[in-house]
């Protein structure tokens, strides 16, 4: 059956973790509720005690009824039976309320971890993964995870009442007790031979519900671009792909999990009519009494029902099991970028240091190979070169995204790993090529990074980008809805919304992907005098696609596979007529004031 696995693989950070530390590190998180757990055990004695009561009084109501069958016997052992029953309701009652509620505390701390642990990860980490399959291991994974917890408190019940009636019994006939005793481990021996092939296909099936959600998180992504080359049919082929995978794979866990019931069954009906045959011959020996002989046949569905629960919910519990070696394993990935010391920093002058540093995203595709740079400290450094240069890199880098494998970083002379990152960030800002707007206002937006921002504050950076003149375009001002991913605002004015973001958090390091690439030529005009003033007195590290951002750079680095071929200014790189100057023939010069006027004076013509 390899086929039906074809393509369904594990994440790079899975895990297989021993049952024995799977259920250690899960009582670790109900430790905190031990006093609401002694009650829940408490309520679950109290209801297996009530619940045999009502057999054994049945057992001797038969033996007394025989021997005087009056109504208000009847009646009295009717209403003891009544009694018992609504002692273990009110039990049972009180056990689910207080189970529930640390359950779902429970669940919410691991799901709490997962999540923290999810934005704790470097970048490298969502490179390589799916959002989809990260999304359902934060949610579906911890949910399963609660229903096996459920199932398991619900088995104790059940396994207290075999220890009730276990010691009643024993008092009856200690060798019938121990015939009964007897069958047991057989059923536990068949419901636990399932045990590993059950984990497998569990698992399976979950990683294979996770392979759709990523598939699909990522063709709802991406729709338009599906549509616009007219690709939904592929698309839907890709997910058919799956979905018939899916399929498989729960044919195949159905057919073993589906063999477990039956088989338990089949030693049930055997063991039932073993005890009939020996209860029968200890009445015709007036070993027991009829209603004794009762209550051991009525024993044996309570004595094989724990077995047949593990079996019948044995999926269940399997889910739950393999839904929480996927969470701790997400939990337990280890991050890529390692800081040595977290040393605090309210301020910085902005000097940065490339020593020699060697990076690659993966082995063995180096990016930068032995790379050294100066950075001084407000200067503006606008970084060209041709896709794959390593433009990119250096920023995330900068920005501390990317562990690098050898060499050293400085920031005013401190090495980059012994800072802490949340006091370094403070003082970094990041303009992307292609914002990222959340659901809710442009003010909100703003003042994302800084919530305690007032809104006189986010009014005077939104003013400051641009004179503000956008934001009378805006339907309700800074109020304006943005939508989700900022699908509500045109591009120019996402990244005028980014821009104001970012100057409201006044940054000491200022990184841009090129803010003006996406946009039409008067927006560009807006966001490059946002520019100006933004960069004024900071350290900028610039990845240039545009004429108007290199020029105005105090020194323009030209990289070709990770390295630094020419270094200078504007007017200084294109007189050597080296890499500079084919980049600029290439990319820049029909930006050129010059360009465009000839360009119109031979179209005159």
């Amino acid at each position: 059956m390899a086929f039906i696995l074809d393509g369904l693989e594990t994440e790079s950070y899975d895990r297989t973790y021993r049952d024995r530390d799977l259920l250690l590190r899960i009582i670790a998180y109900f430790r905190p509720h031990g006093a609401a757990m002694a009650l829940v055990a408490a309520t679950l004695a109290m209801q297996a005690v009530a619940d045999a009561g009502g057999p054994i009084l049945i057992s001797v109501a038969i033996d007394r009824v025989a021997l005087a069958p009056t109504f208000g016997l009847m009646a009295s052992m009717a209403l003891a039976v009544f009694g018992l029953g609504a002692l273990a309701w009110g039990f049972n009652f009180v056990r689910q309320r207080l189970s529930a509620r640390v359950v779902g505390d429970v669940v919410l701390r691991i799901r709490e971890d997962a999540f923290g642990a999810t934005l704790g990860h470097d970048m490298s980490f969502f490179d390589e993964h799916s959002t989809g399959r990260i999304v359902t291991r934060v949610t579906s994974d911890t949910q399963d995870f609660s229903t096996v917890v459920t199932l398991v408190l619900d088995l104790m019940s059940q396994i207290l009442l075999v220890g009730v009636l276990t010691i009643w019994l024993m008092n009856v006939s200690s060798r019938l007790t121990l015939l009964l005793l007897c069958m047991t481990p057989f059923g536990v021996v068949l419901a636990l031979s399932f045990r590993r092939v059950a984990r497998k296909v569990n698992r399976d099936a979950k990683r294979v519900v996770s392979t759709i959600n990523g598939q699909i998180q990522e063709s709802i992504s991406g729709i338009m671009v599906a549509k616009s080359f007219r690709r939904e049919r592929a698309v839907y082929r890709t997910f058919d792909g799956h979905n018939r995978q899916a399929y498989r794979v729960g044919i195949r866990r159905g057919l073993i999990m589906n063999l477990i019931f039956p088989s338990l069954n089949l030693a049930s009906g055997i063991g039932a009519g073993i005890l009939v045959y020996a209860g029968g011959v200890a009445i015709q020996q007036e070993a027991i009494s009829p209603g004794q002989w009762y209550l051991f046949m009525m024993s044996v569905g309570f004595y094989w029902w724990p077995i047949i629960s593990i079996a019948s919910f044995w999926s269940q519990f399997q889910d739950g099991l393999s839904a929480a070696e996927r969470v701790f394993s997400l939990i337990d990935a280890e991050p890529r970028v390692v800081q040595s010391g977290s040393e605090q920093i309210e301020a910085i002058e902005g000097a940065i240091s490339f020593r020699n540093v060697n990076f690659s995203y993966r082995d063995p595709e180096v990016v930068l190979p032995d790379f050294s740079l100066e950075i001084r400290p407000r200067e503006t450094v606008a970084i060209v070169g041709h896709t794959g240069a390593g433009k990119t890199s250096l920023a995330r880098l900068i920005a501390r995204f990317y562990e690098f494998q050898r060499g050293e970083i400085r920031v005013d002379g401190r090495d980059i790993r012994g800072l802490s990152l949340r006091h370094y960030r403070r003082q970094v800002g990041i303009v992307p090529q292609v914002p990222f707007l959340f659901s809710g206002t442009v003010r909100e937006n703003i003042r994302y990074g800084l919530p305690d921002k007032s809104d006189a504050d986010v009014a005077a950076a939104a003013m400051h980008v641009a004179d503000g003149d956008w934001i009378q375009d805006l339907p309700d001002g800074l109020d304006t809805e943005v939508g989700a991913r900022g699908g509500g605002v045109s591009m120019g004015q996402r990244q005028l919304v980014a821009l104001a973001r970012v100057l409201l958090k006044d940054p000491s390091i200022l990184i841009l992907d090129e803010a003006t690439a996406s946009v039409d030529p008067f927006t560009e005009t807006q966001i490059q005098e946002a520019l100006d003033d933004l960069m004024e007195d900071r350290t900028s590290v610039v990845i240039a696609h545009r004429l108007s951002t290199v020029k105005h750079a105090d020194r323009i680095l030209v990289l070709d596979r990770g390295e630094i071929v020419e270094e200078g200014d504007h007017r200084g790189l294109l007189a050597r007529g080296g890499h500079y100057a084919t980049l600029y023939q290439t990319y820049f010069r029909h930006q050129s004031l010059d360009y465009v006027e000839a360009m119109g004076r031979k179209g005159q013509a």
